[in-house]
């Protein structure tokens, strides 16, 4: 057992990892994460951990027998006050809630109920499909979200990493014609050794660890999923598809370094001055404030547990495109080309130390984070912490992350035209 901060961590004789953080908070937050997302799919069956995740909600079966309805596990929470959720991404599915400090028990429980013992009841699967298929035309309505996808399929070409989280109308219906497919998935990838049970609140870490103890005590390390193949060699694509959209919206960008790299926080840093989400970017500054080219500009990192990507995201009008690619590769250029000064650096520094402090109070946002950085380095330090290691890059290796990543001739490009 060890504690760091306020922070605490086990990790049981079967592999399951727990993270406790404490607080003087009334509410507690619970969690259940899986290292299984969409790259760990048959392409046959795309979309099947996002089905999972949806469907668990539909009915499971408790320690002691008895089965659950969609409306008993939906009560078992808001009865209380609390609120429950779920997310799936490409490597990651998890669960969790946030409820009254007194009832993280029974929630923890009802949580671990859903993730090891669901029913999928074909009645309410069926209709949560047609929610599933609601949600991938609304997402195909939203070109800004959409091209997200798209590129993540560009970068990762011929990649399981290369499938949309959703899936598609195709592979869900077979995926729902049955419950052996979820079941089997469940059953090879939700395994112990690739959760991690994260709980954030006023309760000691003594009684979660024991709770924990408790629910996973008969739960065994049994064949996974199998090993995960990391993408191929790199090879820019360039790609314009017809979305008959008002405006042009386009994506540039690469692959960029993987969780735990020692360069991942340098480009944390670069990218927040690229084109972060602050108005002050040098992408923001440069398109907008002093072009008045387009509404939103923005660029963002997406490390992976192998790999990683980065891309810069803008609309504009059809005559605006070829100067605003121009303006974008001129951004990239000055970080390639002009080493920050000592003034830049430490203002730079400045602004994400505030950015991050704001950022930790989002209590829900934090305990998600908690969990990620237990499932995939046994730790989760503060952003205190955090943000001394990202201090301590200077303005020489920021240079070398700009021009190790951000080259013109290693850009992938989409359009929506």
């Amino acid at each position: 057992m060890q504690e760091n901060s306020l922070s605490f961590y086990k990790i049981l004789p079967n592999g399951l990892k727990i993270v406790h953080r404490t607080s003087r908070s009334e509410v507690a937050y619970v969690g259940i994460s899986v290292g299984a997302g969409t790259r760990d799919e048959d392409s046959r069956l795309n979309g099947l951990a996002h089905y999972v995740e949806h469907c668990v909600f539909k009915g499971c079966r408790t320690a002691f027998g008895h089965e659950l309805s969609a409306r008993q596990i939906i009560n078992r929470i808001e009865g209380i006050g609390g609120e429950i959720n779920a997310y799936t991404t490409k490597e990651e599915t998890t669960f969790y809630a946030a409820t009254p400090v007194e009832h993280y028990r029974q929630t923890l429980q009802l949580i671990a109920d859903m993730v090891l013992r669901p029913t999928f009841p074909k009645k309410e699967t069926d209709k949560e499909l047609g929610v599933i298929l609601d949600e991938i035309e609304s997402y195909e309505d939203s070109p800004s979200e959409l091209i997200y996808d798209d590129f993540e399929s560009l970068v990762f070409s011929g990649h399981p990493l290369a499938q949309p989280i959703l899936g598609k109308r195709k592979t869900l219906k077979t995926i729902s014609s049955t419950a052996t497919h979820p079941l089997s998935w469940i059953e090879n990838h939700f395994t112990p050794d690739r959760m991690v049970v994260f709980t954030q609140g006023n309760m000691s870490f003594e009684s979660v660890c024991r709770q924990v103890e408790h629910i996973f005590a008969e739960t065994e390390v049994h064949s996974s999923g199998g090993k995960r193949l990391a993408p191929d060699t790199y090879v820019p694509q360039q790609a314009t598809f017809k979305r008959h959209t008002h405006q042009i919206h386009v994506m540039v960008g690469g692959r960029a370094y993987q969780l735990g790299h020692d360069r991942q926080l340098g480009m944390y840093l670069l990218n927040n001055i690229l084109g972060g989400g602050s108005l002050n970017s040098r992408l923001n500054l440069s398109l907008r404030e002093q072009k008045g080219l387009v509404y939103t500009v923005e660029s963002q990192y997406v490390p992976l547990s192998d790999t990683g990507y980065w891309s810069v995201y803008f609309a504009t009008e059809e005559h605006n495109m070829e100067q605003c690619m121009e303006l974008v590769k001129a951004e990239l250029r000055r970080l390639r080309e002009d080493k920050l000064t000592t003034l830049q650096l430490q203002r730079a520094l400045t602004q994400l130390h505030g950015q991050m402090a704001i950022s930790a109070e989002n209590q829900e946002g934090n305990v998600l984070a908690m969990g990620k950085q237990m499932l995939y380095f046994g730790t989760a330090p503060t952003w205190q912490e955090t943000f001394r290691k990202v201090a301590d890059t200077s303005a020489d290796i920021l240079q070398e992350i700009a021009n190790d990543l951000l080259s013109e001739n290693t850009l992938c490009t989409l359009i929506y035209a």
